[in-house]
Protein backbone atom coordinates (compact mmCIF):
# COMPACT_ATOMS: atom_id res chain seq x y z
CA UNK A 1 0.00 0.00 0.00
CA UNK A 2 0.90 3.67 -0.83
CA UNK A 3 0.33 6.76 1.10
CA UNK A 4 -1.74 9.47 -1.01
CA UNK A 5 -1.54 12.84 0.03
CA UNK A 6 -4.37 15.00 -2.08
CA UNK A 7 -3.69 18.36 -0.27
CA UNK A 8 -1.28 20.14 1.98
CA UNK A 9 -2.60 22.82 3.81
CA UNK A 10 0.07 25.73 4.74
CA UNK A 11 0.23 26.54 8.72
CA UNK A 12 -0.40 30.29 8.90
CA UNK A 13 1.13 30.55 12.65
CA UNK A 14 2.81 28.03 15.11
CA UNK A 15 -0.51 27.30 16.38
CA UNK A 16 -2.27 25.82 13.08
CA UNK A 17 -0.32 22.58 11.80
CA UNK A 18 -0.58 21.00 8.51
CA UNK A 19 -3.60 19.34 7.36
CA UNK A 20 -3.45 16.75 5.00
CA UNK A 21 -5.92 14.00 3.42
CA UNK A 22 -5.51 11.07 2.57
CA UNK A 23 -8.09 8.59 0.39
CA UNK A 24 -9.72 5.55 1.79
CA UNK A 25 -7.15 2.47 1.91
CA UNK A 26 -3.84 4.77 1.62
CA UNK A 27 -1.41 4.26 4.10
CA UNK A 28 -0.50 7.26 6.57
CA UNK A 29 3.29 7.60 6.65
CA UNK A 30 4.85 6.73 9.92
CA UNK A 31 8.38 8.66 11.40
CA UNK A 32 9.53 7.65 15.19
CA UNK A 33 9.20 11.74 16.02
CA UNK A 34 5.58 12.64 14.32
CA UNK A 35 2.19 12.13 15.65
CA UNK A 36 -1.33 12.31 13.20
CA UNK A 37 -4.00 13.77 15.28
CA UNK A 38 -7.48 12.58 13.00
CA UNK A 39 -9.44 15.50 11.98
CA UNK A 40 -11.86 13.62 9.68
CA UNK A 41 -12.21 10.52 9.01
CA UNK A 42 -11.44 6.95 10.13
CA UNK A 43 -8.24 4.48 10.63
CA UNK A 44 -7.10 1.37 12.26
CA UNK A 45 -3.36 0.94 12.96
CA UNK A 46 -1.90 -2.18 12.05
CA UNK A 47 1.22 -4.85 12.08
CA UNK A 48 1.58 -8.18 10.31
CA UNK A 49 3.66 -11.41 11.35
CA UNK A 50 6.02 -12.91 9.23
CA UNK A 51 3.25 -14.99 7.24
CA UNK A 52 1.34 -11.46 6.50
CA UNK A 53 -1.57 -12.11 9.21
CA UNK A 54 -2.77 -8.96 10.44
CA UNK A 55 -3.41 -7.79 13.53
CA UNK A 56 -5.44 -4.96 14.14
CA UNK A 57 -3.63 -2.63 17.26
CA UNK A 58 -7.11 -0.06 17.06
CA UNK A 59 -9.59 1.83 15.55
CA UNK A 60 -9.15 5.87 15.30
CA UNK A 61 -11.29 8.78 14.75
CA UNK A 62 -11.77 12.35 15.30
CA UNK A 63 -9.68 13.70 17.90
CA UNK A 64 -7.74 10.87 18.48
CA UNK A 65 -3.80 10.81 17.97
CA UNK A 66 -1.75 8.07 16.59
CA UNK A 67 1.49 7.10 15.19
CA UNK A 68 4.23 4.72 15.43
CA UNK A 69 5.85 7.19 18.45
CA UNK A 70 2.81 5.46 20.08
CA UNK A 71 3.60 2.26 19.77
CA UNK A 72 6.78 -0.70 20.10
CA UNK A 73 5.47 -2.96 17.78
CA UNK A 74 7.22 -3.85 14.19
CA UNK A 75 5.69 -3.18 11.65
CA UNK A 76 3.29 -1.01 12.00
CA UNK A 77 1.21 0.89 10.01
CA UNK A 78 -2.05 3.52 9.85
CA UNK A 79 -4.62 2.50 7.44
CA UNK A 80 -7.20 5.26 6.23
CA UNK A 81 -10.66 2.76 6.39
CA UNK A 82 -12.55 6.59 4.99
CA UNK A 83 -10.81 9.17 3.17
CA UNK A 84 -9.39 11.11 6.31
CA UNK A 85 -8.07 14.57 7.20
CA UNK A 86 -5.33 14.33 9.61
CA UNK A 87 -2.61 17.04 10.89
CA UNK A 88 0.96 16.48 11.78
CA UNK A 89 2.08 17.06 15.88
CA UNK A 90 5.34 17.67 16.25
CA UNK A 91 6.98 16.51 19.21
CA UNK A 92 7.72 20.14 20.81
CA UNK A 93 4.12 20.53 20.90
CA UNK A 94 2.99 16.75 21.99
CA UNK A 95 2.13 18.26 25.58
CA UNK A 96 -0.84 19.80 23.99
CA UNK A 97 -2.73 16.69 23.08
CA UNK A 98 -2.32 14.84 27.22
CA UNK A 99 -5.91 14.03 26.55
CA UNK A 100 -5.69 12.65 23.87
CA UNK A 101 -2.95 10.71 24.41
CA UNK A 102 -4.76 9.82 27.55
CA UNK A 103 -7.88 8.66 25.22
CA UNK A 104 -5.29 6.64 23.16
CA UNK A 105 -4.10 4.45 26.32
CA UNK A 106 -7.25 3.88 27.48
CA UNK A 107 -9.09 2.65 24.42
CA UNK A 108 -6.02 0.62 23.58
CA UNK A 109 -6.87 -1.00 27.19
CA UNK A 110 -10.59 -1.02 26.49
CA UNK A 111 -9.71 -3.13 23.34
CA UNK A 112 -7.22 -5.50 25.10
CA UNK A 113 -9.77 -5.94 28.01
CA UNK A 114 -12.27 -6.95 25.07
CA UNK A 115 -10.10 -9.17 22.90
CA UNK A 116 -9.51 -11.82 25.87
CA UNK A 117 -13.10 -12.64 26.92
CA UNK A 118 -14.44 -15.58 26.28
CA UNK A 119 -16.19 -17.67 24.65
CA UNK A 120 -15.91 -16.15 20.99
CA UNK A 121 -19.74 -15.20 21.39
CA UNK A 122 -19.01 -12.81 24.03
CA UNK A 123 -15.90 -10.90 22.67
CA UNK A 124 -17.59 -10.21 19.66
CA UNK A 125 -20.77 -8.68 20.95
CA UNK A 126 -18.48 -6.47 23.44
CA UNK A 127 -16.20 -5.90 20.07
CA UNK A 128 -19.45 -4.35 18.19
CA UNK A 129 -20.59 -2.55 21.41
CA UNK A 130 -17.29 -0.94 21.87
CA UNK A 131 -17.18 0.13 18.01
CA UNK A 132 -20.99 1.32 18.43
CA UNK A 133 -19.70 3.94 21.48
CA UNK A 134 -16.72 4.73 19.51
CA UNK A 135 -18.26 5.36 15.68
CA UNK A 136 -22.20 4.74 16.10
CA UNK A 137 -24.88 7.29 15.88
CA UNK A 138 -28.69 6.41 16.68
CA UNK A 139 -31.25 5.98 14.08
CA UNK A 140 -35.12 4.87 14.59
CA UNK A 141 -34.13 0.75 14.65
CA UNK A 142 -30.95 1.30 17.16
CA UNK A 143 -27.69 2.03 17.11
CA UNK A 144 -25.77 2.30 13.78
CA UNK A 145 -22.11 1.34 13.30
CA UNK A 146 -21.70 3.91 11.38
CA UNK A 147 -18.36 1.86 10.00
CA UNK A 148 -17.66 -0.04 7.01
CA UNK A 149 -15.57 -3.42 8.30
CA UNK A 150 -15.83 -6.45 6.99
CA UNK A 151 -16.10 -9.90 8.17
CA UNK A 152 -12.51 -10.23 7.72
CA UNK A 153 -11.10 -7.29 9.26
CA UNK A 154 -13.38 -8.11 12.44
CA UNK A 155 -11.70 -11.82 12.78
CA UNK A 156 -8.10 -10.10 12.40
CA UNK A 157 -9.32 -7.91 15.37
CA UNK A 158 -10.80 -10.88 17.33
CA UNK A 159 -8.59 -13.38 16.09
CA UNK A 160 -10.78 -15.88 14.89
CA UNK A 161 -11.58 -17.23 11.72
CA UNK A 162 -13.88 -14.96 9.24
CA UNK A 163 -16.01 -18.00 8.76
CA UNK A 164 -16.94 -17.87 12.71
CA UNK A 165 -17.64 -13.86 12.76
CA UNK A 166 -20.33 -14.48 9.73
CA UNK A 167 -21.82 -17.56 11.88
CA UNK A 168 -22.05 -15.20 15.32
CA UNK A 169 -23.25 -12.16 13.17
CA UNK A 170 -26.05 -14.28 11.53
CA UNK A 171 -26.55 -15.74 14.90
CA UNK A 172 -27.18 -12.58 16.52
CA UNK A 173 -29.46 -11.48 13.74
CA UNK A 174 -31.67 -14.14 13.73
CA UNK A 175 -31.60 -13.48 17.83
CA UNK A 176 -32.57 -9.61 16.76
CA UNK A 177 -29.26 -8.30 18.41
CA UNK A 178 -28.51 -6.84 15.08
CA UNK A 179 -29.81 -5.36 12.03
CA UNK A 180 -28.05 -5.21 8.50
CA UNK A 181 -28.09 -1.64 7.05
CA UNK A 182 -26.56 -2.12 3.62
CA UNK A 183 -22.81 -2.44 4.79
CA UNK A 184 -23.08 -1.60 8.43
CA UNK A 185 -24.56 -2.90 11.02
CA UNK A 186 -27.45 -1.91 13.46
CA UNK A 187 -27.22 -2.77 17.14
CA UNK A 188 -30.75 -3.08 18.45
CA UNK A 189 -29.98 -1.59 21.80
CA UNK A 190 -32.72 -0.84 24.36
CA UNK A 191 -33.10 3.17 24.38
CA UNK A 192 -32.41 5.20 27.36
CA UNK A 193 -35.25 6.42 29.14
CA UNK A 194 -35.73 9.84 29.35
CA UNK A 195 -37.47 11.99 32.35
CA UNK A 196 -40.30 13.43 31.46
Amino acid sequence: MTFSTIQTLKPTDNKQLAQQLFTARSVIPVRNDVLWRIDRGIVRTLTWNEEGTFTTLGYWGVGDVVGYALSKVQPYQIQCLTSVEARIIPPDLWHEDIKALLSHIQQGEELLSILHQKPTSLKLWHFLLWLSEKFGRDIEHGKLVDLNITHQDISEVLNTTRVTVTRLLQRFESEGKILRHKRSIVLNLPTKLTKI
